[in-house]
């Protein structure tokens, strides 16, 4: 079959198109999903630059996003028969094959049926963001209704997703862009105020808008002096969940003096780690997101699909900045 090979971590150019075995059914509960359509994700980026989790695996295929239909079953699939459209976050970590590619066996624990609203890019594009999101706000701070979110790059991948989920939970929305396109964007989406901090101190808005009390919960997909400065704009015993480690560097005084509550939200652990509950909670989290797009709560955007050999190319547009949204990689 075909499929994006990486033999070497490096820049977009060691994406090529190559010929691979096409994988077969192992165990009971194996699916084998022919992928119509993969999600490209900042991570796809970093695995390529800096190598994947399991370094001593090489060749690697990327793509942790997929959607596609269902070719063949194990005899231990009781959930899922051929013919069925499903989507997916699981692989391209470096451990199990990627979804760059035609084809990909997948345990049925990790798959979900498609959002029937959805075609099989915008589905492809979803899972990874949609858990990251979802574990972020609902499992790590709790939102509850009435409470005021901050959510930084609202545009983003994650972002969008997050503001979206936020407002299902009841939350005012505060979001930080970096356009006036952005800011239409993200208002669209539901955000209640729209921050440009190229022009303005989120923080010190932040607080303005609060009546100098400050969020309740700020969710941080930027990391950083970002993630420092949230500090600020969190009220005293708020929450602060974040994606990217705190650098050895970090000042802490302001977090430790307000009594914030900070965790860390990595969605791939599980599937790294093998731990059985939490995957299966996650597959739980698509199965929800997939009756909130059904019923109109939720959308995912596309700001590009391309098709599957212009994998690098997809890389580039990525690590360029200012994308809205996400870019799905389709095949043939």
């Amino acid at each position: 079959m075909k499929a994006i090979l990486m033999r070497e971590s490096g820049s977009p150019e060691v994406l090529q198109l190559s010929d691979i075995e096409k994988p077969s059914i192992q165990a009971e509960s194996d699916v084998l999903v022919r992928i119509v359509a993969a999600g490209i994700n900042p991570v796809d980026t970093k695995l390529r630059t800096a190598g994947t989790y399991y370094p001593d695996r090489m060749p690697a295929v990327l793509g942790c996003d997929a959607a596609g239909v269902v070719e063949e079953v194990g005899t231990g699939v009781s959930q899922f028969k051929a013919g069925d459209e499903v989507y997916y976050c699981y692989g391209g970590i470096g451990g199990h094959q990627g979804n760059y590619a035609e084809f990909n066996v997948i345990d049925e624990g990790h798959l979900a049926l498609k959002p029937s609203s959805l075609d099989f890019s915008s589905a492809a594009a979803a899972p990874l963001v949609l858990i990251t999101a979802w574990e972020a706000l609902y499992d790590r701070a709790t939102v509850q209704q009435g409470q005021t979110i901050l959510i930084h790059a609202g545009s983003g991948g994650v972002g969008h997703v997050a503001i979206q989920l936020a407002r299902a939970a009841g939350c005012r929305v505060i979001t930080t862009v970096s356009s006036t396109n952005k800011a239409d964007f993200v208002k669209g989406l539901g955000a209640d105020e729209v921050i440009n901090y190229t022009e303005s101190d989120f923080s010190k808005v932040c607080l303005e808008l609060t009546d100098g009390k400050g969020v309740d919960v700020a969710f941080d997909t930027v990391g950083g002096d970002t993630f420092v400065e949230t500090f600020n704009a969190i009220r005293p015993y708020g929450h602060l969940v974040t994606l990217l480690q705190p650098g050895p560097d970090c000042d802490w005084k302001v977090a430790r003096l307000k009594n914030i509550t900070t965790s860390l939200e990595l969605m791939l652990s599980p599937s790294y780690f093998k731990w059985p509950e939490a995957m299966a909670h996650q597959r739980w989290i698509l199965e929800q997101c997939a009756r909130m797009f059904d019923s109109g709560e939720l959308r995912v955007h596309l700001s590009a699909t391309m098709p599957m050999e212009d994998a690098a190319e997809a890389h580039r547009l990525i690590e360029g900045g200012g994308l809205t949204g996400k870019i799905a990689l389709l095949n043939n």
